[in-house]
């Protein structure tokens, strides 16, 4: 449903990722992993356009989205949840749901406040709001960057159940994460990066059966 494709990307003349591939199959949870500063918000950006890859391709369903406007990649059924979450704190719950809204899209979820209530039990909780607000707009593959960061433990179980609800909905996930643990509850596949430069793509059992890759280069 995804590959990112030999991507380079930099910010000013200073480069952050290289030549980084991957792909990611309908249907499914892939955890895109590494230490703080490694690239994996660049990664996430890259794919939504706010950074534009300088070398390399972003195919979405069988399309080169490279240097489309983001809102566009948004548009097509791309949804982004950032690492800072960006919640408009001067409206409400339910007017942040709306300014998520988009039209209903063929093959997905048409997702309503009262489906988003359901699913999440702490809408007041800023991790959860984004992502409700997110689904609002119906998307195909979500991208979700650090789910887990600065959350209650209790609060990061309810992530990893609403992560596999989403999965049984339908939407790909590709989530940024340093929390393996979170990851192993999650993910189907792994991408591991160092430095923007991926060190491991394949499946959470193969990872597993590799614990000199793991403590290598997500050991603290």
């Amino acid at each position: 449903m995804l590959e990112v494709n030999g991507v380079n990307s930099f910010y000013g003349k200073a480069q952050v990722l290289n030549d980084l591939n991957f792909t990611v199959d309908r249907g499914t949870v892939v955890a895109l992993l590494g230490r703080n500063g490694a690239g994996k918000t660049t990664t996430m950006k890259s794919i939504m356009q706010l950074v534009r890859p300088r070398q390399g391709k972003i195919i979405y369903q069988g399309q080169d989205i490279t240097g489309w406007p983001s809102h566009k990649v948004a548009r097509n059924g791309l949804g982004y949840v950032p690492e800072e979450r960006r919640i408009f704190t001067q409206l409400t719950v339910l007017e942040n749901l709306e300014v998520g809204r988009q039209p209903p899209r063929d093959g997905c979820t048409t997702w309503t406040e009262d489906m988003v209530f359901d699913l999440f039990p702490n809408l007041a909780e800023q991790q959860m709001l984004t992502i409700a607000r997110t689904l609002m707009g119906n998307p195909a593959f979500i991208l979700l960057d650090e789910p887990s960061e600065g959350i209650a433990p209790v609060i990061v179980e309810q992530m990893a159940r609403v992560i596999l609800q989403l999965k049984a909905e339908g939407l790909t996930v590709l989530l940024s994460e340093q929390n393996l643990h979170f990851a192993q509850a999650v993910a189907d596949g792994v991408v591991i990066i160092e430095h923007g430069t991926q060190k491991f793509v394949g499946t959470l059992a193969a990872l597993q059966s590799q614990p000199e890759i793991r403590d290598q280069y997500l050991s603290v």
